[in-house]
C-alpha cells in the first residue's frame, strides 16, 4: 500500500528517489540500519552515500557515550543549509539515541527542521512515517515502548556480502549502573530458534562467509522463550549447518558465562575461538558501585578455564576509566587485571554520564587530567600487550577471511584469523570473499602482514 502510494508520488516528481543512512554506534544500530535500508529500498528509493544530494537523510543513533551523541548534533546541524536549499528534503533521526525523552525533547525544540524522530522500538513504523511527512506535512515523533516487536516480518538490505549480522535476541535485564541501554533498548526478548536458524540457512545459500551473533548480552539468549534455550544450544546447532563458514557473537556479559558454552566453543568446529568478554574493571568496589555481579576473581577464574578448553583462544574486552568514585587503587587493580589477562585488544572509554542511570546520581570529584593520565597509562601499556601478541604470530601459519582489499600496501587484501587479529597479505581480488592461509612475516600495531600460501 505504502509502496504504491510512494510510486504514484515519485512519477510527480520524474525520479527515483534517493535516501542516505548513516549509522552511530554498535554492531546492533548497524543490523537495525540493513533494516531501515531495506524498507526504503521497498519503498522505491536508492540508496546513496552523498547526504547533501539524498530526497531522505537518515541518522541511527548510538546513546552509549556523550561524544556519539555530539557527533550526532553536529551531524545534524551540517545538514540545516541543505533543507533550506531544498524544502521537500526529509531527515529523520532514530535509534537509541531518540528514544530518551529528554532527547527528542531537544530535537523538536532546538532542530525544528528535524521532520522524523523516532526511537527503538518504532523502526518497523518507518514507511507509515515517512508517508505521513510525504502526504501530509508536518513533524511526526514516535518514541513510544510499546511496540516491541523482533522484526522478523521486516526486509533487510545487507550492507555487503562476505559478512552478515543476525540480532538473536534484544533489550538488556541488567541494569549497569553506568549504562543507558535497558532504557532505550527495553527488557530482553529472545528470537525463537527456528527463525534464526532459518536465517543463517539463507545466509549460507547467498554465500556469506562470517555470520556475527548480536545481542545486548547474548549469554541471556533464549531464557524468555518457552521452552527456554541456551546460548550453548544455539551455537552449537547452528555449528551443524552445512557449508563453509565461521561464527562470531557479541556481547558477552562475564556473570553469564558458563562454563557450558566454554566447552561448547571448544567442541564447534565453525565457532571462532575469540570471546569479547567486557570486565569493564580489575576493581571489586568499582564492579560492585557498576552493578557488573561477579568479581575480578571469578573473571580471571572463566579466562583460565577458556584457556584450558579452547587452544589459542583470544580475548578482547571494555574497560571503563573514570567512574565515580574511582581511586589510583582502584585503577591499579584494572591495571594489573590487564596484565595477568593480556587481550588482544580493549576498547576503551572514559567515563561517560548517561541521564536516567544510576551512576549518574554518584559523585564524581576526580580532575578530568587524573582520568586521563589514567587512560594514557592503560592504552600505553595494552598497545604493548598488543604488539607482542602480534611478535608471537611471525612464523605462524593463519586461516584468513579475506574481507577486502587492503591499506599497507598495493596489492594487498585484508581479513581476519581465528581470534580476530587483522591480517594483510598479498592477493588478487578474486580471493576476496573466500578463505585463505597465510604465512605472517611481519607484525604491526594494529595488524599482521603475510603472504598467501599455495
Amino acid at each position: 500500500m505504502v509502496r504504491r502510494h510512494n510510486e504514484r508520488l515519485f512519477s510527480l516528481c520524474g525520479k527515483t528517489p534517493t535516501a542516505h543512512i548513516r549509522t552511530f554506534g554498535c554492531q546492533q544500530n548497524v543490523s537495525d540500519s540493513e533494516k531501515l535500508a531495506g524498507m526504503l529500498s521497498e519503498m522505491g528509493y536508492a540508496m546513496t552515500e552523498d547526504p547533501l544530494s539524498a530526497d531522505v537523510v537518515l541518522f541511527n543513533t548510538c546513546a552509549v557515550r556523550e561524544n556519539a551523541e555530539d557527533r550526532v548534533f553536529g551531524n545534524v546541524g551540517a545538514l540545516k543549509a541543505s533543507k533550506e536549499q531544498n524544502r521537500e528534503k526529509v531527515i529523520a533521526l532514530c535509534g537509541c539515541m531518540t528514544q530518551q525523552p529528554h532527547i527528542a525533547k531537544k530535537l523538536r525544540t532546538s532542530y525544528p527542521y528535524v521532520d522524523l524522530i523516532f526511537g527503538t522500538h518504532s523502526i518497523g513504523r518507518l514507511p507509515e512515517l515517512l508517508w505521513k511527512k510525504l502526504s501530509e506535512g508536518g513533524r511526526f515523533v514516535d518514541i513510544s515502548q510499546d511496540e516491541l516487536s523482533l522484526g522478523e516480518d521486516l526486509p533487510v538490505l545487507r550492507d555487503g556480502s562476505i559478512r552478515a549480522w543476525v540480532p538473536v535476541m534484544y533489550g538488556c535485564n541488567n541494569f549497569c549502573t553506568y549504562c543507558v541501554v535497558p532504557l532505550v533498548r527495553g527488557r530482553e526478548r529472545s528470537r525463537e530458534l527456528s527463525d534464526i536458524v532459518r536465517e543463517v540457512e539463507d545466509l549460507i545459500r547467498a554465500g556469506y562467509k562470517e555470520i556475527g551473533l548480536l545481542g545486548q548480552n547474548v549469554n541471556s539468549y533464549g531464557k524468555t522463550l518457552n521452552p527456554p534455550v541456551s546460548f550453548a544450544q544455539l551455537l552449537e546447532t547452528l555449528d551443524q549447518l552445512p557449508g563453509e563458514f565461521v561464527i562470531r557473537f557479541m556481547t558477552s556479559h562475564p556473570k553469564d558465562c558458563t562454563r557450558e558454552l566454554i566447552d561448547t566453543i571448544a567442541r564447534c568446529e565453525k565457532v571462532c575461538n575469540h570471546i569479547h568478554l567486557p570486565v569493564q574493571s580489575g576493581s571489586n568496589r568499582m564492579l560492585k558501585a557498576m552493578n557488573r555481579r561477579y568479581t575480578a576473581e571469578q573473571y580471571l577464574e572463566l579466562i583460565d578455564y577458556a584457556r584450558e578448553k579452547i587452544p589459542g583462544v583470544s580475548f578482547t574486552s571494555d574497560i571503563i576509566v573514570g567512574f565515580p568514585g574511582e581511586t589510583e587503587e582502584d585503577f591499579e587493580d584494572t591495571y594489573r587485571l590487564i596484565e595477568q589477562v593480556k587481550y588482544y585488544s580493549l576498547f576503551t572509554f572514559l567515563y561517560s554520564r548517561r541521564e536516567g542511570t544510576k551512576a549518574a546520581e554518584l559523585p564524581d570529584d576526580t580532575p578530568y587530567s587524573v582520568k586521563q593520565e589514567r587512560f594514557e597509562r592503560m592504552l600505553a601499556l595494552q598497545r604493548k600487550i598488543g604488539m607482542a601478541h602480534h611478535q608471537e604470530l611471525v612464523g605462524q601459519t593463519v586461516r584468513v577471511l579475506a574481507e577486502g582489499k587492503g591499506k599497507t600496501a598495493p596489492g594487498r587484501l585484508w581479513g581476519k584469523n581465528q581470534q580476530g587479529v587483522i591480517v594483510e597479505f598479498d592477493g588478487e581480488d578474486c580471493l576476496i570473499g573466500s578463505f585463505v592461509t597465510v604465512r605472517v612475516t611481519q607484525a604491526l600495531q594494529w595488524a599482521v602482514v603475510g603472504i598467501a600460501q599455495q
